[in-house]
């Protein structure tokens, strides 16, 4: 019973380990179709977010059947219990590159009124944070989970950076505002993928210890 147990348990974190992968897929989409001003690209990422959300029901549906048919003991019940937590996090950053891209898509004409220095910065940041949360589950993996929770920081550090930059624009010339908002929109939109991946890493951590770090 237990060797089935732990072949299931193995399934879901492969399945966990691809949902990953997709929502870290979604974010390079967003991040170059604002770039590059690419419509298409950011199309691509939009209607990515639908296999995103295939893959959420589909782990949930696995969690559910471990609960159900399993009986399992404390620390797997705590393991399966973040893992649900995960997904819903997993789910809202792939929806939230989805809103990236939307704006990118509006953007997509547009001349920038400023170089995008801190903004793919941010992208690639909060994707490390994923990929490593993701990572320190699978692994039970305490340390990785804190690494991430701290990194936390360099996100918010970008985002002030950014929408500090954004306010000077507009205060020096108003008819930036419109592209302006748009960006820090984006910028925000990439933080909450940072607060997502932290929430991940702090199921990480409940996981393991049986302690909530968010609490």
């Amino acid at each position: 019973m237990r060797n089935k147990f732990d072949e299931q348990l193995d399934n879901l974190h492969n399945m966990l380990i691809q949902m990953g992968a997709m929502i870290e897929k979604a974010i390079t989409l967003a991040i170059h179709a604002l770039v590059q001003q690419d419509e298409a690209m950011a199309k691509q990422a939009i209607d990515y977010d639908n296999e995103i959300d295939q893959m959420e029901k589909q782990i949930e549906s696995t969690c559910l059947r471990l609960l159900l048919q399993q009986q399992p003991v404390a620390r797997d019940l705590r393991v399966i219990s973040a893992a649900l937590k995960m997904i819903t996090d997993m789910e809202r950053i792939g929806d939230q590159a989805a809103d990236i891209s939307e704006i990118a898509m509006l953007l997509s004409g547009a001349t920038y009124i400023k170089k995008l220095d801190h903004i793919p910065k941010m992208a690639e940041a909060t994707s490390k944070m994923v990929t490593e949360s993701i990572d320190a589950y699978v692994n039970m993996d305490l340390n990785l989970a804190q690494q991430v929770i701290d990194y936390d920081d360099v996100v918010d550090d970008l985002f002030n950076s950014v929408k500090n930059d954004l306010i000077e624009l507009i205060q020096a010339d108003k008819a930036n505002g419109g592209q302006a908002i748009d960006l820090i929109m984006i910028a925000k939109y990439f933080e909450r993928i940072g607060d997502h991946a932290t929430n991940i890493a702090e199921w990480v951590v409940f996981s393991i210890t049986g302690r909530h770090v968010g609490e």
